[in-house]
């Protein structure tokens, strides 16, 4: 069988698919690993949004979109998609929810039927966070936060705003400043009017750097 009869057999997911399995830290190795898997898998069709740490959470995904594809694809009759549910689903009332609520919802979706989302990073948590839903899910819908885009027209027009707002800010101040020293040193006018007699004096004259007086006086001579 070539590769092209191979691509019929499996459904292509929506998603992209890494060459090969994450190893996830645990202490009880393959078993506990796919215990984990299972667990997320559950909690995620019961909630339809769940938040955990990153890497559980994408190699989750996978699974869990495999899980509803195959469901949507053979329903409820088919032996081997309902031991695929009886395994993945840990409580078994999610296996009616899978078939009777979610295989109507995604049965004409066009996109993938979860959404992975990187949740922003929390005080004394090293690991990184994300969010895994459902789409279509009756919670609140989240958005992407882009405040720290500088780029974005709204982004740009507030910082314009801003500077000006400082250059005002500042402008304003400056002139508080200066009417503040005005009326707390105001210039004497007597002070300024003996400068001004004090120059334009013709007994005064600058030589050398040195004021020397002249003498209204006439001189003589001695004989």
């Amino acid at each position: 069988m070539n590769q092209a009869d191979v691509s019929k057999l499996i459904s292509k997911l929506r998603i992209n698919v890494a060459p090969r399995h994450r190893n996830l830290k645990n202490p009880d190795g393959p078993e506990g690993r796919l215990l984990k898997l299972r667990k997320t898998v559950t909690g995620l069709i019961k909630h339809e949004r769940i938040e955990l740490n990153y890497n559980r959470a994408d190699e989750a995904r996978g699974y869990a979109e495999r899980l509803i594809s195959e469901a949507i694809r053979y329903g409820d009759c088919h032996r081997t998609t309902m031991e695929l549910a009886d395994f993945w689903l840990l409580e078994k009332q999610l296996v009616h929810k899978l078939f009777k609520v979610l295989v109507p919802r995604f049965r004409e979706y066009p996109i993938s039927y979860t959404r992975l989302l990187k949740a922003p990073d929390s005080p004394g948590i090293a690991f990184k966070r994300a969010v895994l839903e459902l789409r279509g899910n009756p919670y609140p819908p989240l958005t992407v936060d882009s405040t720290r885009n500088r780029a974005l027209l709204h982004n740009v027009l507030l910082d314009e705003a801003a500077k000006a707002y400082r250059a005002q800010k500042v402008t304003g101040v400056t002139s508080e400043i200066l009417e503040k020293i005005e009326r707390e040193h105001p210039s004497s006018p007597a002070v300024e009017t003996q400068e001004s007699e004090v120059t334009k004096s013709p007994n005064i004259s600058e030589k050398s750097g040195v004021l020397q007086e002249k003498s209204s006086e006439p001189s003589y001579e001695k004989t």
